[in-house]
């Protein structure tokens, strides 16, 4: 069976090619060498990991929401503790440093990720300092990021003269 024919879309509407085909028409060996170019493009930002090093390019998943009153930061931290993790704020970045620590050192072959991490969001230059929350519960970590309000301004209109 080829790979192929487990990719559950196209199937009915788009019949696969066979290399017979492919190396028939300059169109499909174009549309392979266009995924291969992107597939390997993106192997070292984080869309296929191209090393263990890559792992924690984008860890700790984030999720970002932004209200009128204030921007929620949260953030999935499995198997930290809230010793394990630091927060800041300046000129409108959030800085997320952390270490998680190896649970096993005799394993035989290990796909759990271990070490240093840093995650800067830019939030924007309108939030309080002095109003910032965090709560972590069951590795996740929630922070509320409340905006400095605004007084709201009404566009003035100039008039121009006649030099």
């Amino acid at each position: 069976m080829a790979f192929l024919d487990l990719v559950p879309w196209g199937r009915a509407r788009f019949p696969v090619p066979t290399r017979l085909d492919e190396d028939a028409d300059p169109f499909f060996a174009l549309h392979r060498e266009m995924n291969r170019l992107f597939s390997d493009f993106n192997r070292g930002f984080g869309g296929l990991p191209a090393g263990r090093k890559n792992w924690a390019a984008a860890w700790p998943t984030v999720e970002v929401t932004e209200t009128d009153q204030a921007v929620t930061v949260i953030a999935e931290l499995p198997g930290l503790e809230q010793k394990d993790i630091e927060l800041s704020l300046k000129d409108g970045v959030l800085t997320l440093k952390g270490e998680k620590k190896a649970e096993t050192r005799d394993a035989l072959y290990s796909e759990r990720w271990h070490g240093q991490f840093q995650r800067a969001l830019e939030v924007g230059a309108g939030i309080d300092p002095e109003k910032v929350s965090a709560a972590f519960k069951d590795g996740v970590l929630t922070v509320t990021l409340a905006k400095i309000p605004e007084t709201v301004v009404d566009a003035k209109r100039i008039p121009i003269s006649k030099g």
